[in-house]
C-alpha cells in the first residue's frame, strides 16, 4: 500500500513540475522571445520603470520625513562628488602667489603650490574615485551605497524585505532562464550559420542571428534602453569607439546593430562562444602573445576596416572600466588607423542599479549575480556624428577629441587620467610633466629678467 502511494505522490509532483515548467517556457516564448525575434516590445519594461520611479520617490519621502522625526542629517552628495573649478594653469598660480616677491627666480613660496595641490589631490581624489561605485543621493531599496542612512521606518524595512523576495525569488530565475537561453541560441545558430557559404545570404543570417540572441540577453538584464540620434548609427568600414562602464556595454549596443568584437581569446565557456561567433562574422579575436603587438593589432584592425562588407569594428579606447560619471584618457591605437570613427555615448541611470563593474572587487560571476538581482538596468545611448582625423592632427588629439564629444553628450566628466591607475601607479611621464611646467615658469623668467 505504501509503495503505491509513494509511486503515485512522486509521479504527481513529477506532473505538477512539468505542469509549471511547460507554463514558465510557454510565458517566456510569448512575451519575451518571441517578441525579441521580431524586435518589437509590449511596453511592460517602460511601464516596470515608471512604477519604480513612483515607488522610489514614495520611499525617499518617507526617508525625510523619518529622518526630520528623529534629528537625522541625511548627506546628500554632489551629483558628481566634486565642486566645480575653472582649470588655472601653474604658472598663472604660481604667478600668483609670488605677488608680494620681487625676485623673479625660485622663490620659497613656490613649495606652497606643491603643498597645497598634494593636500587637495589627498582630499578630493578625482582618479581613484571613478573605480568606486557611484554613491546614490536617495536609497533604491538595494544596497545602502550611502552609509549615512540609518534604520527610519518599519514600513520601510518591509518594502525592503519584499522587494528582496520579488528579486531574488522571481525576477533571478527569470532572468537566469533567458540568459542561458540566448547564450545557448548563440552558440547553436552561429555555429549553424557558419556552415553557410560566404556571401550575403551568411551575412543576413548572422545579422539576424546576432540581434535576436542579443536583444534576449537584454531582456535577461530587464534592460530599459533609450536610443538617440540613430541616422548617425556606426557603419561598414569605421570603427564604433564608447566610452566603458561594463562588460554588459556590448549587448547594450550590440542589440541595436551588428558589430564586429575585438577581444583576446579565452578559454571555457567564453572561448566556445568566441569561436562559435567567429565561424558566422569575422570577430577580431587575439591570442595572448599577440596582444601585445600593436603594430600586428593595427595591421589586423586595418585590414578589417579596408573591407567595406564587414561589420563596423567595436572598441572600448578607455581599457578598462569607469563607474559612468566620467570619460579617462582613450588609448591612441584604434585612432593611429585613420579610418572614420563613430563615437558612441553611454549613460546608465544608477537609480535602478548599479551597471559598475569593479573588476578589482567582483569576479563575473558575482557581478552577472548583482546585475540579475537588481531591479533593472536604464540607460540611454547616444550615436554622435562620424568624425574623422583633421589635416596636422596626431592620433593623441584626435584621441583626445573624440573623447570630449563623448564626455559632453553623456554629461561626463572629461579627464586626461589613464585608467590604468586603478591597477597601477602614476607614470613617470606624468611627474616629467609638471617638472617641465615648473621649469618653464623658471627660465621664461630667467629670459625675461636677461631681456630688460
Amino acid at each position: 500500500m505504501f509503495p503505491l502511494n509513494r509511486a503515485v505522490s512522486t509521479f504527481l509532483i513529477c506532473m505538477l513540475l512539468g505542469i509549471s515548467f511547460t507554463v514558465w517556457f510557454t510565458l517566456l516564448l510569448v512575451f519575451i522571445i518571441v517578441p525579441a525575434i521580431f524586435g518589437v516590445s509590449f511596453g511592460i519594461r517602460r511601464v516596470y520603470m515608471k512604477s519604480l520611479i513612483k515607488l522610489f520617490e514614495w520611499a525617499t519621502l518617507r526617508m525625510e520625513r523619518g529622518a526630520k522625526e528623529k534629528n537625522q542629517h541625511l548627506y546628500k552628495p554632489y551629483s558628481n562628488g566634486i565642486i566645480a573649478k575653472e582649470p588655472v594653469s601653474l604658472e598663472q598660480e604660481i604667478q600668483e602667489m609670488r605677488r608680494g616677491s620681487a625676485e623673479p627666480e625660485f622663490d620659497m613660496s613656490d613649495i606652497f603650490y606643491f603643498c597645497r595641490r598634494g593636500v587637495e589631490s589627498i582630499v578630493d581624489d578625482e582618479v581613484t574615485k571613478r573605480f568606486t561605485a557611484e554613491e546614490l543621493e536617495s536609497w533604491n531599496l538595494l544596497t545602502r551605497s550611502n552609509y549615512n542612512f540609518h534604520h527610519i521606518s518599519t514600513r520601510l524595512t518591509a518594502l525592503w524585505g519584499m522587494g528582496v523576495l520579488i528579486r531574488y525569488g522571481f525576477l533571478l530565475p527569470l532572468r537566469v532562464t533567458l540568459a542561458f537561453t540566448g547564450v545557448g541560441l548563440l552558440v547553436v545558430l552561429t555555429s549553424i550559420v557558419g556552415l553557410f557559404p560566404n556571401g550575403r545570404m551568411k551575412n543576413y543570417l548572422s545579422d539576424k542571428v546576432h540581434l535576436m540572441c542579443y536583444r534576449i540577453c537584454v531582456r535577461a538584464l530587464t534592460a530599459i534602453i533609450t536610443y538617440h540620434d540613430s541616422e548617425n548609427k556606426p557603419k561598414n568600414g569605421g570603427i564604433c569607439v564608447a566610452n566603458h562602464t561594463s562588460p554588459i556595454d556590448v549587448i547594450i549596443l550590440a542589440s541595436d546593430g551588428c558589430y564586429a568584437m575585438v577581444g583576446q581569446v579565452h578559454g571555457g565557456l567564453m572561448g566556445v562562444i568566441q569561436r562559435a561567433m567567429v565561424k558566422a562574422c569575422p570577430h577580431i579575436w587575439f591570442e595572448r602573445s599577440e596582444v601585445k603587438d600593436r603594430h600586428l593589432v593595427a595591421k589586423r584592425l586595418s585590414d578589417h576596416v579596408a573591407d567595406e562588407s564587414k561589420l563596423p569594428i567595436l572598441i572600448f579606447p578607455e581599457g578598462t572600466c569607469i563607474n559612468n560619471t566620467s570619460v579617462m584618457m582613450f588609448k591612441k591605437g584604434s585612432f593611429e588607423i585613420g579610418c572614420t570613427v563613430y563615437p558612441v555615448a553611454i549613460k546608465y541611470d544608477p537609480r535602478f542599479g548599479d551597471a559598475f563593474w569593479n573588476s578589482s572587487k567582483f569576479g563575473m560571476v558575482n557581478y552577472l549575480l548583482h546585475m540579475m538581482s537588481s531591479w533593472a538596468i536604464v540607460c540611454s545611448v547616444w550615436y554622435l556624428p562620424p568624425m574623422s582625423r583633421m589635416e596636422g592632427e596626431d592620433a593623441v588629439q584626435f584621441a583626445n577629441r573624440v573623447k570630449a564629444a563623448i564626455a559632453r553628450k553623456g554629461g561626463l566628466a572629461d579627464l586626461l587620467w589613464d585608467g590604468g591607475l586603478k591597477r597601477g601607479k602614476v607614470k613617470e611621464v606624468f611627474k616629467e610633466e609638471q617638472q617641465k611646467l615648473y621649469s618653464k615658469v623658471l627660465v621664461g623668467s630667467s629670459e625675461d629678467r636677461s631681456r630688460s
